[in-house]
């Protein structure tokens, strides 16, 4: 087992830089997730510590060995693709087995190693299939088999559940979280899906534009992003945003975004001060808004009109799309609201709950 770590690494295409200067360290047995938009770089930055692409400058280490002139077999690692890249003239157990008969490893522990793997993943009945007669799910678990038999000391996905439908999704991401535990070996996960990135990862690198924006726990990141980019990355639906000013309304410290004002709690104005009357962004997620009928007891809350455009009914929950003004948002509700379209209500938005971040460098104001 190894922990991998990036040293002021840079990758251009040209004068593209898709990676840009990126630090960070990967822990022994961590399962990191690499998430950010399509084209961020996530997939250049784990093909780079695969070998798959070179470096054009800085360090990466697996364990304390530099590897940028290490070639991708030699580097211990073992990686699962988007695409399942099986053999399709080839049985299961032997597209399992064919890196290990590479390595001239002998038959017994060949079968060994292929049975021990194909039961962790429940494939052992379809041994003898060949790729064509598997489910796109059963063809995950043979490609991610493949990986495990190698017994790496890290392993790499590149987004593995794409191709699946949104069930299978689900339940692959179960399987591979177990997996992490039952193996106790590093893993490293590219994702544009945050829902993956938040219910797998022990910590979550987001990237935008070949850049490191925030590394920490999925919980630190949803309570306390970094930046504007993290806050409405992360966090499903979006977090809502609102360009406004900071001012004092008598010893009150508020948030005046021209079409509604809400108050700071005292508890929490000290960071703010600073900022009065400096142009800011105001961010506070849709489960942080509630419809007046059913606010939660105990919370500091402050009343905003608004017009319901469109309601979205999930069972469990409602989604209304509201219009303040200038500003849309989306506010994520109570079942029971009776709140509908064309509707002039009233929501309250939790002040225990938001953000505030500086209009000019879109960094937060702790």
């Amino acid at each position: 087992m190894a922990s991998v770590t990036y040293e002021n690494v840079f990758k251009k295409f040209g004068d593209m830089a898709a990676v840009d200067n990126m630090n960070f360290h990967v822990e022994d047995k961590e399962f990191l997730v690499l998430v950010g938009p399509s084209g961020c770089g996530k997939t250049t930055a784990l093909r780079l510590l695969a070998g798959l692409e070179e470096l054009t400058s800085g360090d990466i280490k697996i364990g304390d060995r530099v590897v940028n002139d290490v070639a991708p077999k030699d580097r211990d690692i073992a990686m699962v693709f988007q695409s399942y890249a099986l053999y399709p003239h080839l049985s299961v157990f032997d597209n399992m087995a064919f890196g290990l008969k590479l390595r001239k490893i002998n038959k017994d522990e060949i079968k060994r190693r292929v049975n021990e793997a194909a039961e962790t993943l429940g494939i052992t009945e379809l041994l003898q299939r060949k790729p064509r007669q598997l489910s796109g799910g059963q063809r995950q678990r043979v490609a991610v088999g493949r990986a495990i038999v190698r017994v790496p000391k890290v392993f790499l996905f590149d987004e593995p559940l794409s191709n699946l439908d949104a069930k299978l999704r689900v339940q692959m991401r179960t399987e591979i979280s177990k997996l992490h535990q039952r193996l106790q070996t590093t893993f490293i996960y590219v994702t544009h899906d945050q829902t993956e990135a938040m219910t797998m990862a022990t910590r979550i690198a987001v990237i935008n534009k070949g850049k490191l924006q925030q590394i920490d726990t999925p919980q630190t990141l949803y309570d306390h992003p970094g930046n504007l980019f993290v806050a409405g990355f992360i966090g499903s639906p979006a977090m809502n945003f609102f360009p406004g000013k900071l001012r004092r309304d008598g010893d009150r410290i508020v948030v005046d975004t021209g079409d509604f004002v809400v108050a700071i709690p005292a508890s929490k104005v000290a960071p703010y001060r600073q900022h009065v009357d400096k142009d800011i962004i105001f961010g506070i997620r849709p489960e942080n808004i509630h419809d007046a009928e059913f606010v939660p007891p105990n919370i500091d809350a402050e009343r905003v009109t608004v017009k319901v455009d469109v309601t979205e009914l999930m069972g469990n929950e409602i989604f209304l799309y509201l219009i303040s003004g200038k500003n849309t948002f989306v506010a994520r509700v109570d079942p029971r609201s009776k709140l509908r379209i064309g509707q002039q209500a009233q929501v309250m938005f939790d002040m225990d709950n938001f953000h505030i971040f500086d209009a000019a460098t879109e960094e937060a104001i702790r």
